[in-house]
């Protein structure tokens, strides 16, 4: 079985003289045959953590770590059979007539990745793939679209039965290592940073524009 673990950094806020807009919105595929050893690198550093500062919660988030737990996930991850496939977007370059269709391009940017994933066979498509998504949205109509649109794109184009779940990084340990690739990625575009880019360069196997 496989699976794809799905993260986004930046926001499709198009609003730029609001504070806090990025100007950068990517997501992030983190895709693996062993989930559980995504978890394990999750938990390895968490447990560091939890010994040396008596930390309580179970969660990382990549943007409140110290340097020293960021480079310490990407240490264990490095080491994991795992692969990396983003698309970032250059929000200034939208189409106007989608910059009021928020929920429209978050789906059709996580339906080019994975039609990407499928096209390169970039995971075995004779097996069982699960898509998990980290749980942004608090719409269930929102969430169900999400999930139909993409079945749906998936099975008419490559003929494969796609299972998708969306989950919070509580309930689903490995989507805080997705967090941190992502957000690592995301600080290259967004702030001209490669310094933990860098650090699982490696992994990643396809990182492209949308509108370039």
């Amino acid at each position: 079985m496989s699976f794809i673990l799905l993260d986004e950094s930046g926001d499709l806020g198009f609003d730029f003289s609001k504070k806090g807009t990025t100007n950068y919105f990517l997501i992030t595929f983190l895709f693996t045959s062993n989930k559980r050893a995504v978890e394990k690198c999750v938990e390895r550093t968490y447990l560091t953590l939890r010994k040396k500062f008596k930390r309580k919660g179970g969660i990382l988030h990549a943007y409140k770590e110290k340097p020293v737990t960021r480079r310490r996930f990407f240490r264990y991850l490095l080491e994991k059979d795992c692969k990396v496939l983003t698309v970032y977007l250059n929000k200034k370059k939208v189409y106007t007539k989608l910059q009021n269709e928020k929920p429209v391009v978050y789906n059709y940017v996580t339906n080019i990745l994975l039609d990407r994933i499928f096209s390169k066979k970039l995971v075995p498509l004779d097996q069982k793939i699960e898509l998990i998504a980290s749980k942004k949205e608090t719409n269930k109509f929102l969430n169900e679209n999400f999930k139909n649109y993409l079945r749906l794109q998936v099975r008419n184009i490559h003929k494969i039965d796609l299972e998708i779940s969306i989950k919070t990084p509580f309930e689903e340990r490995a989507l805080q290592g997705v967090d941190f690739v992502s957000w690592a990625i995301f600080r290259k575009y967004e702030f001209a940073d490669d310094t933990y880019y860098k650090l699982i360069k490696e992994k990643i196997v396809e990182e492209s524009p949308l509108f370039p």
